[in-house]
């Protein structure tokens, strides 16, 4: 691709041609590399010690009304305690964790080898059955420090295994040049089975929820198995990446226990193909995505991935709304114990001291321009590509960038190629490492985030958070919260100008301190925290039930 300079696309005087060229090329290779891996690099003790206000009280609920408090299973195949991939390991941390404080809530996971090698016990607490090609299961119960009860799914055969839940290879996803495991299907086939017999009793569990919150394709299946049972249990499926649809073979409809009679469009059919992210949008009695944004976007062809006219459907009856995700009381910059040093709004000391150390951590010469993070996976969605092209004009004007993150493996073959061609002012650490993630929020000024499409996102919220302002795509979450001009840049046209544009942007407020002073301070203050969600989600579940009332009742 092309390359242009910040001065040919720049349209504000205050970017002068000599500020463009203060910064030089560097003379030391920088390049890091670092194994992909599911768990972050702190300590097990530390990853189960209550880090937030409301992790502390997770189990109080004595001033909640009980005639709106519930029992929910939240399903999920992550969730950061123990195993993590993307965004949603830490959504299914600290978002139960939120809700425990007016609801009771559990979470249903697979037994991944990292719960069986953990110092916390597992009490086996139930069985459920064998069903179509799925194997019998025993649930054990793990119960965390702050109180989380985790109910898992204990199979070996599917679930003790090398990699990450969904396959090998670095990006986590089994997807790319990454390989699936070979029997997904039936490993969350057997998730969404266990999840229905959970709540309809056949679990023999001494405890069984009034309503399913469901994550992703991988319990897409849930609430069809709870509906071919005849049961109308309501169920919340939320869509966190639409693109990711947990597509098999029709051939597979017998072993998955699926009914003929439900394979046709308005079931579980995908142009010929069984869709496990259709059998939630379809049987599920509400449908939630991460942000209010992207759920208007996958209503279009442009971002609906094929199933924009369901999600339409959906939309049109009330069945489909966007909550977005938040950070919980872990990510506080006067607290943070992986910081380097402690600070908080207006104590740009503090700040300095992080951006201080990633400049040597990460190889990257001493330097007074602005540090950029790049923090995400790589792989096409994320406009990696966008940014790559834009790295030298970034150099030429003081910036230096660094990269963390895994996936594509031309994506990370760029990343290395663009290291070695900036030495010293760029660095790509194909990895992550939370510790290292952490300083980087903190000592970095800008976060690049040019997503193609972005359901929520959370990297702009903990970099916001830190003081570190987001330049992003206006798209999904990144549109709801990013204010431009006060909490981070946003560009409307995903073109490598308009991206350039805001960029310039971004360096000429560095050169102003009071307004980048400003803009931090209303970023790190303008936080969304999980807190926030616990009105729409009790709101929604309530609606859930009524509704499952409501069908129950006409059809007596």
């Amino acid at each position: 691709m092309g390359e242009v300079a910040l001065s040919e696309v720049s349209t504000d005087e205050s970017m002068t041609e000599e500020t463009m060229l203060e910064g030089k090329e560097k003379k030391t290779l920088s390049l890091l590399k670092t194994p992909f891996t599911q768990r972050q690099t702190v300590s097990k003790q530390s990853l189960h010690q209550p880090t937030s206000e409301h992790h502390n009280d997770i189990i109080d609920r004595s001033s909640d009304d009980p005639d709106d408090a519930q029992r929910i299973l939240f399903v999920t195949t992550e969730i950061t305690d123990f195993v993590k991939v993307g965004g949603l390991g830490d959504v299914s941390s600290a978002l139960p964790r939120a809700l425990a404080a007016h609801h009771d809530v559990r979470v249903l996971i697979p037994a991944y080898r990292e719960m069986l090698q953990s110092e916390y016990d597992i009490v086996t607490v139930g069985h459920v059955p064998a069903f179509a090609g799925m194997p019998a299961c025993d649930i054990g119960r793990i119960t965390c420090s702050d109180g989380l009860i985790l109910y898992v799914l204990l199979c070996d055969e599917l679930y003790d295994r090398e990699g990450t839940p969904y396959g090998v290879g670095s990006s986590g996803y089994g997807d790319g040049q990454d390989e699936g495991w070979h029997d997904n299907d039936i490993r969350f086939a057997r998730l969404s089975r266990a999840a229905a017999d959970i709540a309809l009793g056949k679990a023999g569990l001494d405890w069984q929820p009034q309503l399913l919150h469901l994550n992703d394709w991988a319990c897409g299946l849930a609430p069809a198995y709870m509906q071919w049972e005849g049961k109308t249990i309501p169920s919340v499926f939320t869509i966190h990446n639409l693109a990711y649809q947990g597509v098999f073979d029709a051939s597979r409809l017998d072993p998955l226990g699926i009914p003929r009679d439900a394979f046709h469009i308005d079931g579980v059919e995908f142009y010929g193909d069984v869709s496990f992210m259709k059998a939630g949008i379809v049987y599920a009695t509400q449908v939630t995505t991460v942000s209010a944004t992207y759920a208007q976007e996958i209503t279009t062809p442009k971002f609906g991935c094929g199933l924009d006219g369901l999600l339409r459907c959906k939309a049109e009856h009330g069945c489909l709304s966007g909550i977005p995700n938040g950070i919980d009381d872990s990510w506080d910059p006067s607290t943070d114990s992986h910081l380097v040093q402690a600070f908080s709004s207006n104590d740009w000391r503090g700040k300095q001291a992080n951006a201080d150390y990633v400049r040597r951590y990460f190889g990257l010469t001493p330097g007074q321009g602005p540090l950029f993070a790049v923090i995400s996976r790589m792989v096409h969605q994320k406009g990696l590509d966008l940014t790559i092209e834009a790295a030298k004009a970034i150099v030429h004007a003081g910036g230096q960038i660094v990269f963390m993150g895994c996936g594509e493996y031309h994506v990370e073959e760029s990343l290395r190629q663009l290291a070695a061609r900036f030495p010293g002012a760029i660095t790509a650490y194909i990895g992550f490492d939370e510790y290292q993630a952490r300083c980087l929020f903190a000592g970095s000024d800008f976060l690049l985030m040019p997503s193609r499409f972005e359901p929520c996102g959370l990297s702009q919220l903990y970099a916001q958070r830190f003081g570190s302002l987001p330049i992003a795509h206006r798209t999904g979450g990144l549109a709801d919260t990013i204010e431009d001009g006060v909490t981070g840049f946003l560009f409307d046209d995903m073109q490598f100008g308009s991206y350039m544009h805001a960029i310039q942007r971004a360096f000429a407020v560095h050169k102003s301190t009071d307004l980048f002073n400003a803009m931090r301070c209303a970023a790190m203050t303008g936080r969304y925290h999980w807190r926030q969600s616990i009105v729409p989600y009790s709101k929604l579940y309530l609606r859930a039930l009524e509704q499952a009332e409501d069908k129950a009742t006409l059809h007596q």
